[in-house]
């Protein structure tokens, strides 16, 4: 009986999969032209908006592609002559839910951006409305997406100083999100922009919400090998989760792989959500490091600092590492058997006196 209920939850995991697959499949079949979108190769957006973000899309021209997803695409380009990255966001025609759940998702992103300003979050710039097509455009960043930085690396190959501080801006950043009350919920690697002096900026806000009106994780789609278990199981979800994604992060950092590369998506949600698996943290990783990894990702939102802590830790870890680079390997935990047997101690000499 078990292990039917098992085979059902796998199946679960197994039909979201394959509908994320037929999207994509009946989308390569439509041959959606993104150029029916553009009045010419290099040249502006179809289409007047007519919100307080609006673009003037007279100061716009697309250049490059450089990134897809499932519905958009990401072209560079110029506005107002300075280079920008221009989000172009496509609804079906033929599903009227799918396009009413991108058009929800632009409106979410923009107005969420629209009033976001910290130096490790991607500036917003302007955008425009114009059904069946909508645009974001941000700044560009030339650096790309960590996870395409980390993967041009070695595996286990990044310095601890570099780790540190990428880390850093990453929590910062994330920080600031939760103090305006917003919750990311898709934080990855992909989804963290690198300048060219290496800051990190948080991006691509889609299915972030604010944490009042977020409820479950019913009705989106996030990223499963990056996912809380409690967003996987579509629980009621709080900013740990973002907490829970840092930490998957963070490993990522110190190892340059993709966690549970092994596994398909369907399958590393099961693990997470019913074996409490994670992936496994590298033999060298230092025991400050991994112990915080490891609150991170606890699979008790709880037991999961906040951000104002991982920075605090973050910031001490780095500062200590400057002055004494055998910092990490120099720690040494504090042993539970011998700590049980000292204070075993302690009680005994105290009883002890009291008695004589």
């Amino acid at each position: 009986m078990k292990n039917l209920k098992w085979f059902k939850q796998i199946s679960n995991f197994s039909n979201r999969g394959e509908i994320k697959r037929r999207r994509n499949e009946e989308e390569s079949k439509r041959g959606v032209s993104w150029s029916k979108y553009l009045v010419s190769s290099g040249g502006e957006i179809k289409g007047e908006g007519e919100e307080e973000w609006s673009a003037d899309m007279s100061q716009l021209l697309i250049g490059n592609k450089f990134a897809s997803g499932r519905h958009s695409r990401i072209y560079k380009g110029i506005y107002k002559q300075t280079q920008v990255a221009i989000k172009l966001i496509s609804q079906p025609e033929e599903d009227h839910n799918l396009a009413n759940l991108l058009e929800n998702q632009f409106n979410s992103e923009v107005t969420l951006l629209f009033r976001l300003q910290h130096p490790n979050i991607v500036t917003f710039v302007a955008a425009c409305k114009k059904p069946p097509v909508f645009c974001i455009i941000m700044e560009y960043l030339a650096g790309g997406s960590l996870k395409k930085y980390l993967h041009q690396q070695e595996p286990h190959s990044v310095p601890l100083d570099l780790v540190l501080r990428l880390a850093l801006d990453i929590a910062r950043g994330m920080h600031y999100l939760h103090t305006q009350g917003i919750l990311h919920r898709d934080l990855k690697s992909e989804n963290l922009l690198l300048g060219e002096d290496m800051c990190v900026k948080v991006a691509d806000f889609g299915i972030s919400c604010l944490e009042s009106q977020c409820g479950s994780g019913k009705g989106f789609t996030g990223t499963y090998r990056w996912m809380a278990p409690e967003m996987i199981k579509d629980k009621h979800h709080t900013k740990k989760v973002d907490v829970y994604s840092f930490g998957i992060v963070l490993w990522e950092l110190l190892t340059a792989l993709t966690p549970f590369q092994d596994m398909t998506p369907e399958q590393a949600a099961f693990a997470v959500s019913r074996k409490n698996a994670r992936p496994p943290l590298p033999t060298a990783c230092p025991m400050k490091l991994s112990h915080l990894i490891n609150r991170c990702w606890s699979s008790n939102p709880d037991k999961r600092p906040y951000f104002d802590e991982i920075i605090s830790i973050l910031e001490n870890y780095s500062e200590a590492f400057e002055q004494d680079p055998t910092f990490f390997s120099s720690y040494k935990p504090t042993q539970h058997r011998t700590l049980v047997k000292s204070i075993t101690r302690c009680i005994s000499v105290h009883k002890s006196a009291l008695e004589a």
